[in-house]
């Protein structure tokens, strides 16, 4: 493995620890009553977004899942902004009235969390298609899950996307399990990579809990698909720890699979493995940034609680673009 530079290490464990402390207060926070409507956890799939995100550009676009609080922090969003949404609160990136599903940051190319499953395909292909027309030289990624590749605007959307040749990274985070239902029992294929043959595109798996592993994958596909060969299809095997939703009593697996998971396969605890292995940073730096991660999130926490909610008479504001 080669060596890599101690602030993109710092920089992409700091990014990892910061989603796994979001995530984790998020779910103390809606268990107990805090926060309105729904929302869906990122644990354990960290090295995911943040592995492909650090070889974008700020004004590369992403197109993200209901599970879209990882991508967003990845691609570098306001953590308060972020929590003070998911409290519905006036301070919050769509001002409160987008909650936890719909978190967007058009400054920084994240182009919204879509609460329903498979809408991000097209909203990517059609992010690339103006990037392409203008000529600049930008990339779109569309994060999905296996469960969504079976959706028909999956197919739409690549076999537009080679047709017309256009800068799209298709990122299939391959959890497993598509809200209850596993991936074996409806998907007719072990690795979803191979469905890219069918659209003249490349296509490749990789350990999405492997950071270092997902970072070169990623950096291959960004460098064709940048350099205007067409789409790519990269496939992040990982593994959904929580539930479907937090509350979810998920009957439809049993506690020591996720527990074997967990325990064996952690992406922070195997970041933590390789660098400290290789004397690449130390076991205190990591904890350090531990520690930020947490405080960060209990600040957002605070700031989110003492905002205000939307005033009654915006009830009918901002939905539309100006």
């Amino acid at each position: 493995m080669k060596k890599y530079d101690k602030a993109f290490l710092l920089e992409a464990y700091g990014k990892m620890t910061t989603i796994r402390a979001y995530e984790t207060k998020v779910e103390e926070i809606f268990l107990a009553g805090e926060l309105p409507g729904f929302t869906h956890l990122y644990i354990g799939e960290e090295a995911c977004g943040v592995g492909v995100c650090e070889n974008l550009r700020t004004d590369d676009y992403i197109e993200s899942t209901h599970r879209g609080h990882g991508h967003c922090l990845a691609k570098g969003a306001d953590i308060k902004k972020m929590m003070a949404e998911l409290y519905g609160k006036e301070t919050g990136y769509c001002r409160g009235k987008g909650g936890s599903m719909h978190i967007a940051d058009f400054s920084i190319g994240m182009l919204g969390a879509n609460g329903v499953v498979g809408a991000g395909y097209n909203l990517a292909m059609g992010a690339a298609l103006a990037a392409k027309l203008k000529r600049t030289e930008q990339i779109a990624v569309a994060f999905f899950g296996d469960g969504a590749s079976n959706r028909g605007t999956f197919h739409e959307s690549c076999n537009m996307a080679s047709v017309w040749k256009l800068p799209v990274l298709y990122v299939c985070e391959m959890n497993r399990w598509a809200s209850t239902t596993p991936y074996r029992t409806t998907t007719s294929v072990e690795d979803i990579a191979v469905r890219a043959a069918a659209y003249d595109m490349p296509g490749k798996s990789v350990d999405g809990n492997d950071f270092f592993a997902v970072y070169e994958a990623a950096k291959e596909a960004v460098a064709y698909v940048r350099g205007g060969k067409g789409p790519y299809l990269l496939e992040l095997k990982t593994y959904r720890i929580k539930g479907h939703f937090v509350g979810d009593p998920e009957k439809y697996r049993t506690r020591e699979e996720v527990q074997e998971h967990f325990t064996k396969d952690d992406p922070l605890q195997n970041f933590r493995a390789v660098v400290t292995g290789k004397k690449w940073l130390t076991e205190a730096e990591l904890d350090e940034l531990d520690q930020k991660a947490k405080a960060l999130v209990e600040e957002a926490v605070q700031e989110a609680m003492a905002a205000p909610y939307p005033a009654e008479s915006e009830l009918m504001e901002n939905y539309y673009c100006e």
